[in-house]
């Protein structure tokens, strides 16, 4: 079971950041001594570890993702760390307000508003695409809010104009709106020219980002604000703040994902306490495509980054 809890982000704009599963308990006999801050609060509970005695972890989606993408993760990450994910600023319930700004400034200060907001510094960060780089971003700019990285399947590199270009045709070229669910899990999973054979997670990943309009299925998010999100960082390269990140960090690929294998070695050369890891049998959506290797991946970094 998910529960949200409301951040404001860069700007005012309002996030809705959900917390997966039930926090760890207190031993009985010593939660009658401790002081638990209120729940409208906090977001706590009667019996619950303060907040700070918990490990935190923050789950940050790629572009046009949302948190209940990351349910199974943060569901497992529950029994023993506090794991909230966040949608991201024109994204699953969060604000999308026509003017608002889409840059990597922005949502680098929503990310750190709501670590700070939710009190779980200092706290992992696992981000998938775009919120891999907003993670290691925020790393780099606040080291007292982050202790380890988790940097799944995003490349360091500049991607290019013409990488811009394909996703705008792309965007053009979905036949929206959707009839059914069905028809979403389908195009997205087998007919989408983007697949290169049938991918069963793939639809299931894009269904979870459509909501049904009077005339179908369409997406929560719109097409224009995820080009802007994304024309902020594609023309550029981004070695320079991954140099700067001085916690722990782990780059997590697919063997068939879009970070090439030679790229991650060096970015994990780049980074001055890297790690490796990589997924077999798994594309772009690791943690979809292979949910359990997902978490033979990163498991371990997490236990050790986590532990104090």
């Amino acid at each position: 079971m998910a529960r949200r809890i409301d951040v404001t982000g860069a700007g005012g704009v309002r996030l809705a950041a959900w917390e997966f599963g039930d926090p760890p308990k207190t031993d009985p006999a010593k939660s009658v001594t401790e002081p638990v801050i209120p729940a409208q609060f906090s977001g706590e509970q009667a019996g619950q570890v303060p907040s700070e005695d918990i490990p935190g972890v923050l789950l940050l989606h790629g572009l046009m993702g949302r948190a209940s993408h990351w349910a199974s993760t943060a569901r497992w990450l529950s029994g023993r760390h506090r794991a909230v994910a966040l949608d991201q600023r024109g994204h699953g319930q969060s604000d999308k307000p026509p003017e608002a700004s889409f840059t990597r400034e922005a949502y680098v200060e929503d990310a750190e508003a709501a670590i700070e907001h939710l009190g779980l510094a200092p706290a992992v960060l696992i981000g998938h695409a775009m919120g891999a780089l907003t993670a290691w971003q925020l790393a780099a700019k606040r080291p007292d809010l982050v202790r380890g990285v988790v940097i799944c399947d995003m490349r360091a590199s500049a991607l290019g104009a013409a990488s811009q270009r394909e996703w705008a045709d792309w965007f053009k070229s979905w036949p929206v709106p959707f009839a059914t669910l069905a028809d979403v899990r389908k195009w997205f999973g087998e007919d989408d020219p983007w697949v290169e054979r049938p991918n069963p997670s793939r639809g299931e990943f894009y269904a979870e980002v459509m909501h049904e309009s009077p005339d179908g299925w369409r997406p929560v998010f719109d097409y224009e604000q995820m080009l802007r999100s994304r024309e902020t960082w594609v023309y550029d390269a981004h070695w320079e703040e991954l140099a700067q990140v001085q916690c722990p960090a782990l780059v997590v690929r697919g063997l068939d994902g879009e970070l090439g294998r030679a790229e991650a070695q060096e970015m994990v050369r780049v980074l001055p306490r890297g790690e490796y890891a990589e997924v077999a049998d798994a594309g772009h959506l690791v943690h979809y495509d292979q949910p359990e290797a997902w978490r033979a991946a990163i498991e371990p970094f997490l236990d050790a980054a986590l532990t104090p």
